[in-house]
């Protein structure tokens, strides 16, 4: 499938090297493609682990095995597979997970618990054992790679690669966060998003980077959405390794918590946008800002209401103003709403306040907003206090003509 890159591409950023994290790229052949399609980490002994994961109820095996593997709080590797997810294959598919995991826990001298395994691509379909079994070994002896070729390697239909950065200062050390992450399409994520990862050297207690995760995945991942479906495969995991000899961070009052969390929610918040960037057919980065909700929940649910109407995509797509649509989705949301408190505004301008257009309303500026590629889209229920902002983009032909060929 050839893939133009997306018009709301990012340049990949430049990332520091994070000390006890190791890339191998190589190509395992899970596809007819000429790429690297297997990408194997290699962390230090002692690093800490989360993670989160797809609430679908046909989950992966390596979602299944990899919940467990979080609880543990500790990683000695990750293994991320593209071009087949492997999910819904039953014990076939578990197999080939129960392979890679033991081949590399061989070869690193740890246990199988210790290593992750990811896989994004087709449903359906078991991830050949032989060519996983070929590609660990090639991983294991190639030479490194560095985070832009990684982030490529775990693309199926991404147009581009995608990276973060960020860094925090805990009391006098400077410690580093990177994330790579892959996603356009079947993104709409019930916990996470995709695949994504994030390393750190900081060191942190395992419980609390995992608290520290879910709270920037709600506010970050679970706050976008391209086209509505959560995936089968949906991951993403934090490793930190505890090079930075940082005083530890074992809680919220330790110094330099508050700091490092706000680094993590900023890698997320970045890799997340990305996504949604790189939406399948996407022309339009699109933010929907909600206030005034009757809660914070309330206002993130209604703002992915609007984010997954096809009506308020197309409409976008199209550059066409028409409120009326973005009324529709706030109405079918099902949370609290007063029609005569509504109001809707496209960039800066309002189009509609208290349930009624605005009189004199003058289209011109909208209209030259919305033939823009940032598209700001704010709604104001006005009963309450609660707010939030969703990502999305819009929806063109590109979209269908992108997933009626996924497969060849």
């Amino acid at each position: 499938m050839d893939l133009t890159p997306s018009p709301l591409a990012l340049p990949f950023p430049v990332m520091p090297t994070i000390a006890g994290v190791e890339l191998q790229a190589v190509k395992a052949g899970y596809k007819d493609w000429d790429r690297a399609d297997l990408t194997l980490v290699t962390l230090s002994p002692g690093t800490a682990l989360a993670g989160v994961f797809t609430r679908s109820a046909c989950a992966s095996s390596e979602v299944e095995i990899g919940r467990g593997q979080v609880k543990s709080g500790v990683a000695r590797a990750l293994v991320v597979n593209a071009g087949n997810s492997n999910a819904f294959t039953g014990q076939r598919g578990r197999d080939v997970v129960e392979a890679i995991r033991t081949r590399v826990g061989e070869d690193l001298g740890c246990e199988p618990d210790e290593v992750l395994v990811s896989s994004t691509g087709v449903i359906g379909v078991p991830l050949p054992i032989d060519r996983a079994r070929e590609g660990i070994g090639a991983a294991l002896k190639a030479e490194p790679c560095d985070w832009e070729e990684a982030a490529k390697a775990i693309g199926t239909t991404d147009t581009f690669a995608k990276g973060a950065h960020a860094s925090a200062m805990i009391g006098d050390t400077r410690v580093e966060l990177v994330g790579i992450i892959k996603g356009s399409g079947m993104i709409a994520p019930d916990m996470a998003t995709m695949l994504g990862y994030v390393f750190t050297d900081a060191h942190i207690a395992p419980a609390l980077l995992q608290e520290m995760l879910e709270a920037a995945n709600a506010r970050t991942f679970n706050c976008i959405t391209v086209d509505g479906d959560t995936s089968t495969s949906d991951t993403v995991l934090a490793f930190a390794t505890g090079k930075a000899a940082n005083h530890p961070i074992a809680g919220w009052d330790s110094p330099g918590a508050d700091a490092f969390a706000a680094a993590l929610n900023d890698v997320c918040r970045q890799l997340a946008q990305l996504v949604v960037r790189d939406g399948e057919g996407a022309s339009k980065f699109i933010a929907v800002r909600v206030s005034g909700a009757a809660s914070d929940e309330s206002a993130r649910h209604v703002g992915l209401a609007i984010a997954n109407s096809p009506l308020v995509k197309t409409a976008i797509a199209g550059e066409d103003a028409n409120w009326g649509r973005v009324v529709m989705a706030v109405g079918k949301a099902g949370e609290p709403a007063d029609r005569d408190r509504l109001s809707i505004a496209f960039g800066s301008v309002w189009a509609a306040r208290n349930g009624q257009a605005v009189p004199d309303y003058d289209e011109a500026p909208v209209a030259e907003h919305l033939g823009g590629e940032e598209i700001d889209l704010a709604v104001d229920l006005g009963i309450g206090e609660g707010r939030a902002t969703v990502w999305t983009c819009d929806l063109t032909h590109d979209y269908i003509s992108i997933n009626a060929d996924y497969r060849s």
